[in-house]
């Protein structure tokens, strides 16, 4: 039977009640648990006097912060339900996705909400609890995600940064354990492949990945996480937020844009016992500091030595593990395909890494192990939450899309019917868009995306994915992205400028690149060949969660 998460907090936060809970780091808040129940109830006492009901919905858009996690919770505590979109949307996609979503609330960071106001209304809000005509018809108020302040209200009441912070006894306090069946949130989805849909996820999804997570990767009351990775994004918000708190860690948020200099003076000052995060951040710090080492023609030859083979990758180990602050116990990847060299290397030194794999509609997970039962190349296995069918012949051998069913599948698109029927079989298994096989020990390994696959001229599947993980492992190459015209494979490279000291394509990049196509096509079948590489003076543009957004370039 599945906890509700609402269960793992109740026993978390009387226990922990003067701890550390949740914090910005190099900010000025840092609420206990007791903290956060307190604030929790200051917001449903507002919630209840400008006339909010439970399975209202509320909208949450700003920057990670503590106060962002407050707002959830104190949703979810008042039986809300919460709309939560990324702030990097366009200021006019954000205003769409609000009336959409008929958010009645908004919780926002105040330079999101200048983004998707009109400049004069903006003004007026900062000065006299202006109006909102028209723009955001159904709002009754805004509530800065800063201070609580109420920005604007269509109730006659005091803001909600006046009303008292409540004396609460430990003992007394609690989360109702509502409906596990009824639905918590929309999240609108930032997909590479075209425009967001709002994803409508129950209390059971999240708290059967919660229960998930804690089972392949446990974790102890006080270890520390940075949470970098947007909180409205659910990769974010599960494994950064949620998972760890119901079982009492203590964790930091990023208010600032994580540059890898902010990243790694964090990772030093918090020590975080897990990092999530992306396949490009974890990348580009091998490609910058281990990939030059390792390439030498001398810890090549060495490494054949079985001491000095021992000495190097426990150096190289150490100097990973020190870089992520020392107590590193989890380096979880997902959202896209880690390159192989990249893995190989890793795992080969006894980096603790482990690779995920899930999508918005699931809550997110779908596959995911515990870093001692980690196969090489594939992206977890088969959680207990849920049910996997290949969509192939063979599932073993042969390529198929990756069909999901279980308890913490979404409920459907909002306001997508259409949309909705159409990513469901008739049978009830959610169609995820990938390809891949799994192995008899329930592995799953991942080809591509069923929409990305390119069909050769005669009749072979080719995954420009698997191309371009070779591709981008190539000198020169910062990424790419493969794509098919007249019938030909061309690779769309954003090569390193850094290397040739120029902003401008110049001979060496363009000699580079030649040598490079030769040495791919020697790696590549005849039929997924590339017929030539062309040059991006800008990198790809990219979703939030940092996937290219591959509709763009054809």
């Amino acid at each position: 039977m599945t906890k509700h998460f609402f269960e793992y907090f109740n026993d978390v936060f009387p226990a922990r009640w003067n701890e550390h809970a949740l914090t910005d780091y190099n900010g000025d808040i840092d609420y206990t648990f007791g903290d956060v129940a307190a604030q929790i109830q200051r917001i449903g006492n507002y919630f209840r006097a400008i006339g909010i009901q439970p399975g209202d919905k509320i909208a949450i858009c700003g920057r990670n912060c503590a106060n962002w996690a407050v707002a959830y919770l104190a949703i979810a505590n008042y039986g809300g339900i919460i709309v939560s979109i990324l702030q990097d949307f366009h200021g006019d996609d954000i205003r769409d996705l609000l009336n959409h979503s008929d958010a009645k609330v908004l919780f926002i960071g105040p330079y999101v909400l200048k983004n998707i106001l009109e400049e004069e209304t903006y003004k007026n809000i900062l000065v006299d609890n202006g109006t909102i005509p028209e723009m955001l018809p159904q709002m009754k108020a805004i509530i800065s995600l800063t201070d609580f302040a109420t920005l604007y209200s269509t109730a006659d009441t005091e803001s909600l940064a006046n009303f008292d912070i409540p004396s609460l006894d430990p003992e007394e306090f609690s989360f109702p354990i509502r409906n596990i069946d009824n639905q918590l949130l929309i999240n609108y989805t930032s997909g590479s492949m075209g425009a967001p849909k709002g994803v409508m996820l129950s209390y059971r999804s999240l708290s059967s990945n919660i229960a998930a997570g804690l089972k392949f990767l446990p974790n102890k009351p006080g270890w520390k996480v940075v949470s970098m990775l947007p909180l409205a994004h659910m990769y974010g918000q599960l494994a950064e937020f949620l998972y760890p708190l119901a079982n009492g860690c203590h964790i930091y948020f990023l208010t600032k844009t994580p540059t890898p200099t902010l990243l790694m003076k964090a990772f030093s000052d918090v020590h975080p016992y897990e990092v999530v995060t992306v396949p490009m951040v974890i990348e580009k710090i091998y490609k910058r500091s281990l990939a030059p080492v390792l390439d030498k023609k001398v810890i090549k030859s060495i490494m054949h030595v079985p001491f000095f083979n021992r000495v190097i990758k426990q150096v190289i180990k150490s100097k990973l593990m020190k870089a992520f602050g020392g107590e590193l116990k989890y380096f979880m990847v997902g959202g896209a395909a880690l390159n192989e060299d990249v893995e190989r290397n890793l795992l080969k030194v006894g980096f603790p890494l482990v690779v995920g794999y899930g999508m918005t509609e699931c809550g997110p997970l779908i596959g995911g192990c515990h870093i001692k039962d980690f196969v090489p190349r594939s992206s977890g296995h088969i959680l207990p939450n849920n049910e996997i069918r290949i969509d192939s012949a063979d599932p073993y051998h042969e390529v198929g899309e990756i069909l999901v069913r279980g308890e913490h599948v979404m409920m459907g698109y909002y306001k997508n019917e259409e949309a909705t029927k159409a990513t469901f079989t008739e049978d009830g298994w959610l169609r995820t868009g990938d390809l891949g096989i799994i192995d008899k020990h329930n592995n799953i390994f991942i080809r591509g995306r069923n929409k990305n696959m390119i069909l050769g001229a005669s009749g072979q599947n080719i995954y420009p994915e698997e191309i371009e993980d070779k591709l981008n492992n190539m000198e020169g190459v910062v990424e790419s992205v493969v794509v098919e015209r007249e019938g030909k494979l061309v690779a769309l490279v954003f090569p390193d400028y850094a290397k040739s000291g120029e902003l401008e394509f110049d001979s060496r990049i363009v000699a580079l690149m030649k040598e490079n196509l030769q040495k791919i096509n020697k790696l590549l079948p005849k039929y997924s060949q590339i017929s030539k590489i062309e040059l991006q003076k800008d990198e790809f543009d990219k979703t939030p969660k940092k996937s290219i957004k591959r509709f763009l370039y054809k």
